[in-house]
């Protein structure tokens, strides 16, 4: 059997696409900012990409939604979360652009541990 392939990550973001938050809009959502991170090079498979982009069940911010989470390291290296709501395509990207650069994440929609 030939090895899986292994693609380095700098953060991994889910978007939750659970009952509420397809209610939302969040399916379009991580569509839209799947392509953009495609087009971009930021999605992880692609030369030069870091930001693994998943489709999440719920996240528990139901009545926020959309919701996303991200896990990355933080400027010891240790592994950090940052969660936001009420994201949009742009706002994944945004997101995705900062993980990726390893720069300040946005606060608008930001909530929980900094």
């Amino acid at each position: 059997m030939d090895e899986p392939l292994f693609f380095a990550t700098r953060a991994h973001v889910l978007v939750c696409t659970g009952p509420r938050c397809g209610r939302a809009g969040s399916r379009r959502v991580f569509d839209e900012a799947w392509r953009a991170l495609e087009r971009e090079g930021l999605a992880y498979y692609k030369r030069g990409g870091s930001v693994r982009l998943t489709e999440s069940g719920c996240l528990g911010q139901c009545a926020h939604g959309p919701a996303l989470a991200a896990y990355h390291g933080d400027a010891q290296g240790a592994l950090a979360e940052s969660w936001f709501v009420q994201v949009d395509a742009p706002r994944v990207v945004e997101i995705a652009r900062a993980l990726h650069d390893g720069t300040a994440l946005p606060e608008r929609g930001r909530f929980g541990p900094r």
